[in-house]
């Protein structure tokens, strides 16, 4: 069965996106069946897939209002050797939809069970805000990565994420916890940013994933050809700081349950 993770984080531009498309190929690498859920109604996940967001029909909006299901929508990338529940601007419609539906928090975790038992991995790129949509994603899973930069303000927006999941598991997914802390984009010659891994350590301990994905241009540069950077260049030191990240996800969830 598989284990279902968000990448979230309520701070836009911290490499959400990034992390779940190289994750996801890192993982696949690595011989695990993964499935990449787009929530965000940008599309970049999809697109950084290899997937053309504006083909899609059906899409993870037909998904969350039960008119197609994920087998039904679901696309294989093959270059990146994962597949793909894409999403594009339709999805920006469900958020004012959903509101008024039943079972609206809980949508995406029912349309998930039925195609656990094809994946190792379910990884939930999320939007920058606490949405209608990024509650599916929290509902449905069992843990949130959550990528982050090193820096004073991103130490800010995570003590709002972690009570939004302490809320959530409180009331809706009681299987929801913090898998992880995974610092990205770090600079070592930034005094600062070493200064703020060392707070991060302190504060929540083997919570902080030990790979570092280092700030890195081909890893930036990927996106516009459509791929991960593990599959774009995976000699690059960002590509391989993700192999690395994907192993030790696999080393750490192997003790949650499913």
């Amino acid at each position: 069965m598989a284990k279902i993770f968000c990448v979230a984080n309520q701070k836009g531009g911290v490499g959400k996106t990034t992390t779940t498309v190289n994750l996801a190929a890192g993982l696949a690498k690595l011989g695990q069946r993964v499935l990449l859920v787009d929530l965000d109604p940008q599309g970049n996940a999809t697109m950084g897939s290899e997937v053309d967001k504006r083909q899609l029909s059906p899409s993870v909006y037909d998904v969350l209002l039960e008119q197609a299901s994920v087998a039904e929508a679901r696309v294989r990338a093959q270059k990146c050797g994962y597949d793909v529940l894409g999403a594009n601007r339709d999805l920006a419609g469900a958020e004012v939809e959903l509101v008024g539906l039943e079972r609206r928090e809980k949508r995406l975790k029912q349309a998930l069970q039925a195609v656990a038992s094809d994946y190792d991995f379910v990884l939930i790129d999320c939007p920058p805000s606490l949405s209608m949509l990024t509650l599916n994603g929290l509902c449905a899973a069992h843990g949130v990565v959550v990528p982050m930069q090193c820096e004073y303000f991103a130490l800010e927006g995570l003590s709002d994420l972690v009570n939004t999941i302490k809320q959530v598991h409180a009331n809706l997914n009681p299987k929801l916890q913090v898998i992880g802390l995974l610092r990205v984009m770090f600079d070592t010659r930034i005094t600062l940013q070493q200064q703020v891994s060392e707070q991060l350590k302190a504060h929540f301990g083997e919570k902080v994933f030990n790979t570092v994905i280092p700030r890195n241009v081909r890893l930036a540069e990927a996106p516009s050809y459509g791929l991960p950077g593990v599959v774009f260049d995976p000699g690059a030191r960002g590509s391989q700081a993700f192999l690395e990240f994907a192993q030790e996800m696999v080393a750490r969830t192997k003790a949650l349950p499913t």
